[in-house]
C-alpha cells in the first residue's frame, strides 16, 4: 500500500511542476488551480506514507529521483526543453543513488 500511494504522490507532485510551468506565473488559472490541487495532494500522500512507517530517506529519495526524471522527460518531449547527454547521465546517476539507498535499506 506505501508504494502505491508514492506512486500517487509522484504523479500528483509531476502533474502539479508540469501545471505550474504552464501557469505562467500563477496569471492562467486552469494550470495554476492544478498546480496548487497537485502538491496539496502529494504532500498529503506523502504524509500518509511517512505515517505508515516508509522511511522518510527512502521515501523522499523515490519521490525527488522519480519527480525529477519524469518532470525532464515530459519537459523534454512535451514542452520543447533540451537535455543534453550529461543531464541524461546525471538523471541516470541520481536513479541508481536511490536505487542504492533502497536496496540498503531492504537489507538492515
Amino acid at each position: 500500500m506505501p508504494a502505491l500511494l508514492l506512486a500517487l504522490a509522484i504523479l500528483s507532485e509531476v502533474t502539479a511542476t508540469v501545471n505550474l510551468r504552464l501557469s505562467e506565473g500563477f496569471t492562467k488559472p486552469l494550470p495554476s488551480i492544478v498546480a496548487v490541487v497537485g502538491y496539496i495532494v502529494a504532500f498529503g500522500l506523502l504524509s500518509q506514507i511517512l505515517k505508515m512507517g516508509m522511511s522518510i530517506g527512502v521515501a523522499y529519495g523515490v519521490w525527488a529521483a522519480s519527480g525529477i526524471a519524469l518532470v525532464a522527460f515530459i519537459g523534454a518531449v512535451f514542452l520543447g526543453d533540451k537535455l543534453s547527454l550529461v543531464q541524461v547521465g546525471g538523471i541516470v546517476l541520481m536513479i541508481g543513488g536511490v536505487l542504492a539507498i533502497e536496496l540498503g535499506a531492504t537489507t538492515h
